[in-house]
């Protein structure tokens, strides 16, 4: 039943002019770097096989001939960009509401705004300097920024924690934890390598970051997602996170453009669901049809518009920068 009380935006109007000051900066840097702006659906046929992001969906009743398709609140639009580039956009951006399940906090709203970029011709060590020059450009004036620190996921590791991400075990990451007095979540398996470090990135490392913007990349290869793989010993994710205050604010990839890995990866993924208990989620098709045409060469990025807020207006809960969060829509 819906409350009459509390209609009132629970952000300021001078927060929500900000908002679209800061929308206003995003598009003409793109305008200028000659980007397209693009619109793809928010409904879509497929979902995400990642087992750690839920999608929503619904039913659509017709007419017509998807009547009873079930059909997702995309998590991302890259799936129908990826299409686009596949086409002969060229170099696109989006921004858009997006949606995940299960997600809600100081940080977290199920909906969401999102800027995502495709560059056509970069690796992720070209796009990473994009994002450090589209920051610079939108917070000029408003937050300024010093240069950025980038540092490798291991050089990350031994930095914070004091271990190598890529030689340590699942054990010795425990014991990390626990002298730093953090209490595992129930069900995280013992032998949860990835799911550990994971734990001991976002509960010891992202609070002892700096306060400056930093880029993590060179990922293991188990955390590749949608990267492409560097060989090496060990091969690494050509793929990227950038934090600035201590908050994770965009993730980005040298994209995979092999669609029978991109095939086997969902399959992994699905696999994974099962062990987990989720259920599976059938791959993009049309995605795949597209790698198959010939996916350009590219990177890509996706930035939280939400949290890019709330660091220029220093606000503590994405609360206070949306008109109508979850609780009040």
């Amino acid at each position: 039943m819906q409350k009459e009380q509390g209609w009132r935006p629970t952000a300021t109007l001078d927060v929500l002019r900000l908002r679209a000051r800061l929308l206003v900066r995003i598009r003409e840097y793109f305008s200028h770097a000659g980007v397209l702006e693009v619109d793809t659906p928010v409904l879509s046929a497929a979902g995400t096989t990642d087992p750690a992001i839920q999608s929503f969906s619904t039913t659509y009743h017709g007419p017509g001939p998807c009547k009873d398709a079930r059909l997702y609140l995309h998590t991302s639009p890259e799936f129908p960009m990826k299409r686009l580039l596949a086409a002969g956009a060229g170099s696109i951006y989006q921004i858009c509401k997006v949606f995940r399940d299960g997600e809600s906090g100081r940080r977290h709203n199920p909906e969401y705004t999102l800027l995502e970029w495709y560059r056509t011709g970069f690796d992720h060590v070209a796009l990473m300097a994009e994002v450090e020059s589209l920051l610079h450009a939108v917070l000029r004036d408003i937050t300024p920024l010093a240069p950025a620190r980038y540092l490798t996921y291991r050089e990350l590791f031994r930095e914070y924690a004091g271990i190598d991400p890529f030689a340590t075990t699942s054990v010795e990451i425990q014991q990390v934890l626990r002298s730093q007095g953090i209490i595992a979540p129930a069900g995280l398996p013992p032998d949860a390598r990835d799911g550990w470090l994971h734990l001991l990135l976002t509960h010891v490392i992202e609070p002892s970051l700096d306060a400056g913007l930093v880029f993590i990349s060179d990922y293991p290869a188990s955390q590749a997602a949608l990267a492409r793989l560097y060989p090496g010993v060990p091969p690494v994710a050509a793929r990227f996170e950038v934090y600035l205050g201590g908050v994770e604010l965009a993730n980005g990839y040298h994209e995979l453009t092999d669609a029978a890995e991109q095939r086997q990866r969902f399959e992994r993924d699905n696999t994974r669901r099962r062990t987990q208990g989720l259920a599976t989620v059938e791959p993009d098709r049309r995605l795949l049809a597209a790698m198959r045409s010939g996916l350009p060469d590219c990177a890509g990025v996706a930035l939280g518009v939400d949290r890019l807020l709330m660091i220029a207006n220093g606000s503590r809960h994405i609360d206070e920068v949306m008109a109508f969060p979850l609780n009040h829509a």
